[in-house]
């Protein structure tokens, strides 16, 4: 508990000191910001590599979504832009798979970051919460750590 109102004592500094939304619930953390996409693809991409990770995968969701809209006869565009870095970080990984083995579905760790067109200004970046509902205290512990290093890489994210 102590960790979680540490993490979001952070949030609201960052929410204070550069006026940014932040959006949470059950699953996934969006925090936005009126910015350049590409500055904050690239601060995200030194973010993550600054840990000493590899990004194992970049999947550009927006530009695959217009592809197979035209396939499909779909135009709506629900991204101008819209890519993942999927990224593995040994550590936490294998702390988070030795506490439950069925926390491998949260491997590989994804940043998500897009724009969207009624907010073409504004640069979202998000992560899937790594939280299952009774875990066990070295499991929750696990996750938290992971949570905690993909709430820091969305904020250097957005500096």
């Amino acid at each position: 508990m102590k960790h979680w109102m540490s993490v979001w004592v952070a949030v609201f500094g960052l929410v204070c000191a550069t006026q940014i939304a932040v959006a949470s619930d059950d699953f996934a953390v969006v925090v936005s910001k009126k910015a350049n996409f590409d500055d904050v693809r690239e601060n995200a991409v030194m973010a993550i590599e600054s840990r000493g990770v590899k990004i194992d995968h970049e999947s550009f969701i927006a530009d695959m979504l217009a592809r197979t809209g035209r396939d499909l006869g779909l135009t709506k565009a629900v991204y101008l832009r819209g890519d993942q870095l999927q990224f593995c970080k040994a550590d936490l990984s294998r702390a988070m798979m030795e506490a439950d083995p069925r926390n491998m579905v949260f491997c590989p760790f994804i940043i998500n970051l897009y724009v969207t067109p009624d907010k073409p200004d504004i640069v979202n970046v998000a992560y899937r919460k790594p939280y299952v509902p009774g875990a066990s205290k070295a499991s929750k512990k696990a996750l938290a750590n992971v949570e905690k290093m993909l709430a820091d890489i969305v904020r250097e994210s957005l500096q």
